[in-house]
């Protein structure tokens, strides 16, 4: 961690005071000190995660190779972890030939990709109630009565 325990008090008294210079223009004295010191643990523990943030970013210090280490490489196996990236790509062979075959296996292709598409049917699913058969006067009473259920609009 990065600090001490004094940059944790620092910051709580700086939360203290500021929470309490709110609280107490509208709340009484005792709220108010009752508030500053939720504020004051509430920047404490802030400051607390700020250092701990703090040295988790710092670099850990570098081992001399004669400090009793179980390998004389070891360190430099350390020094160079993380320093150099290997990235492998697919083969992409197969695709490269057949973008290179000539125009007939492109046409053979393109068909299998029709006759797949042509498998395909929409669905078509009948309708539940018609109203071409309905008399005019119930299909304005069925409106009338579900206009009523929803607060008389």
């Amino acid at each position: 961690m990065k600090g001490t325990i004094r940059v944790n008090l620092i910051f709580a008294l700086i939360g203290f005071v500021i929470t309490f210079l709110f609280a107490v223009r509208t709340n009484l004295p005792v709220t108010s000190l009752i508030r500053g010191g939720i504020g004051a643990a509430v920047w404490f523990l802030l400051a607390f995660l700020f250092r701990v943030v703090l040295g988790a970013l710092e670099p850990l210090p570098k081992d001399k190779e004669g400090s009793g280490s179980s390998e004389p490489g070891a360190a430099l196996d350390d020094d160079v972890r993380g320093a150099r990236l290997d990235l492998v790509t697919p083969d992409e062979s197969d695709q490269l030939n057949d973008l290179l075959k000539p125009d007939a296996d492109k046409a053979r292709v393109t068909e299998e990709r029709t006759g797949q598409m042509d498998d395909f049917q929409p669905l078509n699913p009948p309708k539940l109630v018609s109203t071409k058969e309905k008399d005019p006067e119930e299909l304005a009473k069925a409106v009338r009565h579900l206009t009523e259920d929803e607060g008389g609009r």
